[in-house]
């Protein structure tokens, strides 16, 4: 038993929130332990984001700024106070957000976690530059090393100091030598010692002396015989090195017993070659010094785009796959390339697609008497006078790897300098599970090593931490903006445990989104190191691995919206498990659960894609039937993404004729593609970008509540018509507040004041709109209801139900109809856009509907809402198809295809295909482990 000192010493310690009233919390007290790891839960909308973002965090980044000068305010995002009675023990705040955060194409993951910035310098401190011409080390020697030279040579030995004798434009021979004396040099040495006074005065004579084109002449500065040097000599050698490397311009020899010449330069110069001295800017593609000149750093540039001159991979060169070789004149370059290949031994019937590195290469470069692609778009560039090659080139242009860094960012300079035989590129290229090998296996000389201990230090620390949240799979060089929510959030993660900051409070808005189960224990290990750093980690989640390990719990609720807002319970996960109140608990103990169905479908129709191999996909079939529920599982990178989104999905699209993104690679798409009549992906976007959008104009209800009320019999008197019952437009809104309710007053140094407008009183509407009602109500009334209670409301009214029972089907019932978008979570906008398509989806047809992770924000209780909306979709014939983690989804699934086993090069091949009970036989999946 603790005593009630340490008890209460330890309660004032932790963070206390007094009457919290964001959104739709309460007016709750809630008390969260210090240097603890505390998961909230509870129902999608129950208020756990109100709490921790926008009360916690808010709080303390207000409390930041307020620390500021009031100058440096004026330049931070304007901060409202959260409305909350008051929060004692807060702590510096960093929030963790699922946004991808940047979208700028320089911005890659390397730079976002900083394991660049150090790789720079270690290069910087200790790379070796490399000539490209003999493969030597270039290296410039200074006055030590010329001394060590000396001291090197055997007892006895003479030595002379010696620099080249160069005579400067506009100046005689004879001025060169006055000059050298002034300086106080006295010889010169072409073999043998030439006094530099009697060569002055040969200038006298008759006979003046002029140094021979057959034997260099040399400037004596010293001479020396080795022996044992003390402290003076070696300090009168340093003068004469130092001289000596100043009067040759960097250069310098020493003639030992005048046979043997040693050569030395202080210049960074070899085999005629100056090369740039390695510092970090020179390898930073963000900076001019050390960007690619051609590319700029982006690594990409206008030229011939290889997908638009080889659209389809499936067909060989005889065949016609290279698109410019077709038609009659122009295909005598096939032609041509077709009757060498008999010397080169082209295979030339092989579909590109299955053509090895070295052939791809050969066709574009040419092999021996064969001419290749770059030679024939030579040929189209010497003719752009005539106005036909300038409309051929031009359809064959676009975005390509840049010629001359080979997509490496840097320019040529940079990538002579090597660590451990390999250039920085190369580095950015390699998985960071290799990577992290690559560095354990790195050896360096004892000198290199004392230097980048410290930055070797932090490189390892970021790229193990890296490794620990399950993206050993990803590069250094990968665009950011090319990451999921889930990954971006913990490239963050990393960095922010990079900087070991301590007694801080951390908030992460599900971190384990995205994740396989397999690495959600990975990364609760990372966050529990986080915590014992003495952080306070705060996680929104639902995951009940995550919860299993926690510290402390507090489960909002009981359910969403005006419904929840409420503290349901509190404690360790035991606590919550026994809580009758909590519904969460009932899901944890086994009381509620999500059942797989009783009876799997069974499908007759299917589509199949052949050959997929973008990316990490190792040439794999892939069936995917049609009518059915199907599940795409596997480990994070395993391959996913790419077969679905890449391949499928624009493949599909092409195939039907509509526009799509570019194709990734594979070989064909066949089976009943005719069946679908579209394809329709649902992903975690918010569903509007103002705060005008709102749940009811997205299903498209609000058209069929204007026309209603306009047609009641005191709009017809008044002449109304549906547009003046929007709050979009001018006639029925409120011209004050433009029909947002509430008008902004921009406090210079202060965060803007948000006011009920006082002309409308926050209705939207003008005075005589509002006298317009149904059933006693206006059209402000209807959109403060929530959609629960307008299903009762406009019960008569079949046009509105039919349209808003949707939202209520996949578990929105909560949210009220004039609800912003910008207020609802990533989950609530995704089931919005699912609720449209629910009402759609009554139409006739088939959809294919692809969904990413629809679980993403879902507690137990909403998934088990999301299923029944699934299978509504399907028994009206439709086909959905889920890229999924979540073990609930996968077992009730009608069809599963696994990815792996492993991730990135690991990965990418069809681990299993079928019913989910034949998963968990499968040794080689991660899934069925979990399952």
């Amino acid at each position: 038993m603790k005593s009630a000192k340490e008890s209460s010493s330890r309660q004032a310690n932790d963070i206390y929130i007094k009457g919290a009233r964001v959104h739709n919390l309460k007016n709750i007290d809630v008390t969260i332990p210090r240097n603890k790891l505390v998961v909230v839960t509870g129902v999608s909308g129950s208020g756990k984001s109100s709490l921790t973002i926008d009360t916690l965090f808010a709080e303390g980044q207000r409390r930041y700024a307020e620390s500021l000068s009031a100058y440096a305010r004026q330049f931070l995002m304007r901060m409202n106070k959260p409305d909350v009675d008051f929060i004692k023990g807060l702590c510096p705040a960093i929030a963790i957000e699922q946004k991808v955060i940047t979208r700028t194409p320089r911005s890659t993951v390397g730079s976002m976690t900083e394991i660049y910035d150090y790789l720079r310098l270690l290069f910087a401190r200790t790379g070796i530059t490399i000539s490209p011409v003999s493969g030597r080390q270039v290296r410039k020697d200074d006055v030590s090393d010329v001394v060590n030279a000396i001291k090197a040579l055997g007892k006895g030995d003479k030595v002379l100091v010696l620099v080249p004798f160069r005579q400067h434009t506009n100046r005689s021979v004879e001025e060169e030598l006055g000059i050298l004396l002034q300086k106080g040099f006295s010889r010169l040495y072409d073999g043998e010692l030439l006094r530099i006074e009697d060569l002055i005065e040969s200038f006298q004579a008759a006979k003046a002396w002029k140094p021979s084109p057959k034997k260099p002449v040399y400037l004596l500065v010293d001479r020396l015989v080795v022996k044992e040097f003390d402290e003076d000599d070696l300090h009168r050698m340093a003068d004469s090195v130092g001289t000596a490397f100043y009067e040759g311009e960097g250069e310098m020899f020493l003639q030992v017993n005048e046979k043997e010449l040693l050569t030395f330069s202080n210049r960074f110069e070899l085999d005629g070659i100056t090369f740039e001295e390695p510092v970090p800017n020179l390898f930073s593609f963000n900076n001019p010094f050390g960007a690619c000149p051609t590319c700029e750093g982006f690594s990409q540039v206008l030229g011939i785009d290889e997908d638009l001159v080889i659209p389809d991979k499936r067909l060989s060169v005889y065949e016609g796959a290279v698109a410019p070789w077709r038609g009659e004149k122009l295909g005598l370059w096939k032609d041509q390339f077709v009757k060498a290949s008999r010397q080169t031994g082209f295979p030339i019937h092989k579909p590109i697609a299955d053509l090895t590195k070295e052939q791809y290469r050969q066709l574009w470069k040419g092999v021996s008497t064969a001419q290749g692609i770059d030679d024939f778009f030579r040929e189209v560039e010497q003719n752009l006078y005539k106005v036909q090659y300038r409309v051929l080139l031009s359809r064959y242009r676009g975005r390509t790897t840049c010629p001359d860094c080979n997509g490496y960012r840097l320019r040529k300079e940079a990538l002579y300098v090597k660590v451990g035989g390999r250039h920085i590129g190369e580095l950015c290229e390699m998985p960071v599970r290799d990577l992290q090998t690559w560095f354990r296996e790195l050896e360096l000389s004892d000198y290199h090593r004392q230097v980048a201990k410290r930055i070797l230090l932090e490189i390892e620390t970021r790229i193990g931490t890296l490794m620990d949240v399950g993206l050993g799979y990803l590069t250094l060089a990968r665009l950011a903006n090319s990451l999921s929510g889930g990954e971006s959030q913990r490239i963050q993660l990393t960095r922010s445990l990079g900087s070991n900051l301590t007694n801080s409070l951390y908030i992460l808005d599900e971190p384990s989104i995205g994740l396989h189960s397999r690495d959600t224990e990975r990364l609760i290990s990372v966050l529990k190191s986080l915590r014992d750093l003495g952080n306070t980690v705060v996680v929104v989640e639902h995951d009940e691995l995550m919860m299993r390990q926690a510290d402390h719990i507090i489960d909002m609720g009981p359910l969403a919206s005006h419904l929840g807002g409420e503290v349901v319970a509190a404690g360790d996960f035991d606590a919550i498990s026994k809580d009758k109140n909590s519904l969460t608990g009932k899901y944890l103990t086994g009381k509620f659960s999500i059942d797989p169905p009783a009876r799997l479908r069974n499908w007759q129709r299917s589509v199949i894609v052949k050959g997929a191999r973008q990316h990490n996909l190792q040439n794999i079939d892939v069936e995917f039937p049609l009518g059915v529920l199907t599940v795409v599982s596997g480990v994070s990178g395993s391959g996913k993404t790419t077969l679905v989104k890449q391949i499928l999905y624009p493949g599909l699209q092409k195939i039907k004729g509509e526009a799509a993104d570019k194709v990734g690679m594979h070989r064909s798409i066949e089976g009943d593609i005719d069946f679908i009549s579209q394809i329709e992906l649902v992903d975690q976007n918010p569903i509007g970008k103002s705060s005008r959008s709102n749940p009811v104009t997205y299903i498209k209800a609000y058209d069929e509540i204007r026309d209603l009320f306009a047609s009641q019999p005191l709009s017809k008197m008044r002449g109304f018509q549906p547009k003046h019952f929007s709050f979009n437009v001018d006639g029925g809104r409120c011209d004050a507040c433009k029909g947002e309710g509430e008008q902004i007053v921009e406090m210079q140094f202060l965060a803007d004041v948000h006011l009920t407008c006082d002309v409308c009183g926050g209705k939207r509407f003008k005075e005589e709109v509002l006298e317009v009602t149904y059933r006693e109500k206006n059209i402000f009334d209807v959109l403060e209801m929530s959609v629960d209670e307008a299903l009762e409301f406009f019960a008569a009214e079949k046009d509105v139900i039919n349209k808003i029972r949707a939202l209520s089907d996949v578990g929105l019932g909560y949210v009220k109809l004039g609800q912003s978008s910008d207020t609802l979570s990533g989950g609530e906008a995704q089931r919005v856009k699912l609720a449209s398509f629910l009402g759609k989806g009554r139409a006739q047809g088939h959809i294919l509907f692809i969904f990413d992770e629809p679980t993403t924000g879902l507690h137990f209780h909403d998934i088990k809402k999301l299923l029944a909306s699934f299978n509504a979709l399907v028994d009206q014939g439709h086909t959905i198809l889920v890229i999924e983690h979540n073990t609930d989804v996968i077992k009730s699934a009608d069809w599963v295809i696994d990815l792996g086993p492993e991730a990135g090069d690991g990965g990418g091949q069809l681990v299993y295909a079928g019913v989910p009970k034949g998963l968990k036989e499968v040794k080689e999946s991660k899934t069925g482990r979990f399952l």
